[in-house]
């Protein structure tokens, strides 16, 4: 009987320490084969845009990069002059008064963005990546209320009555300004914006340094002549 249980000890033992030595180098196969299996799906671009997955993996990158739905993409800083003139009504026996002329002086930031979560498209075409980005936009103008300074520049009559209405005004006004200005910053912002999706491109897919990217903007006129629709009515038809 002692000898029998010494055998069935020492025939287990040996299958144990075997199964020890085997499972680490299965498992290191398996992890490798499917490590392996990853990285080709993640090293061509071209397999990224055949299984559609291409803007899903866009912006989770560029949410996770950037902590919040929108991607700021450029930045004006200036000091804003808003003049307003005043045409006064006629005074004692129909004397006209003359024009009052109110000026304001503040410096104001206007930050630009495109929103994440609108829909973005990328078109893979002759070796390049045309990314149609959602429309500039911009957040509230900041305005320095610190600094801010009115002055009367003409006239004397009523002054008080236009600079009150020059300082119920200037919310607007500055938001007036801040889309008067995208074009200033549209190619910045172009730049900008191109410059975040190589650099996704470079994180995510082996082959990134051999696709160029040009970035439109919805509404903008492309080269042969038609606008940039709404994403979800773009074509598969890139640019040339």
């Amino acid at each position: 009987m002692w000898i029998l249980i010494v055998l069935v000890v020492a025939v287990n033992s040996v299958i144990f320490l075997k199964s020890c030595r085997d499972l680490p180098g299965e498992a290191i196969d398996k992890t490798g084969r499917v490590i392996e299996k990853a990285g080709a799906a993640l090293s061509s671009i071209a397999a990224a845009f055949n299984q559609g997955s291409i803007t899903t993996s866009f912006v989770s990158y560029a949410t996770s990069m950037t902590n919040h739905q929108r991607l700021q993409v450029a930045t004006i800083k200036e000091m804003a002059v808003f003049t307003q003139t005043n045409q006064m009504s006629t005074g004692f026996g129909y004397i006209p008064l003359p024009d009052v002329v109110v000026e304001a002086r503040a410096p104001v930031e206007y930050t630009y963005y495109v929103d994440l979560n609108e829909a973005w498209r990328f078109v893979l075409q002759d070796g390049v990546i045309h990314a149609f980005a959602p429309r500039l936009q911009f957040n509230k103008p900041a305005v320095d209320a610190s600094a801010l300074n009115y002055e009367v520049r003409k006239g004397s009559f009523k002054t008080g009555e236009a600079l009150d209405g020059l300082k119920r005004s200037i919310s607007s006004l500055v938001i007036l300004r801040a889309r008067e200005n995208i074009h200033l910053v549209r190619e910045g912002a172009r730049k900008e914006t191109g410059s975040f999706i190589e650099k996704w491109l470079m994180r995510s897919f082996s082959d990134a340094k051999a696709y160029p990217v040009k970035v439109f903007f919805e509404g903008e006129t492309l080269p042969d002549g038609s606008r940039v629709p709404g994403v979800n009515l773009i074509t598969n038809a890139a640019p040339r």
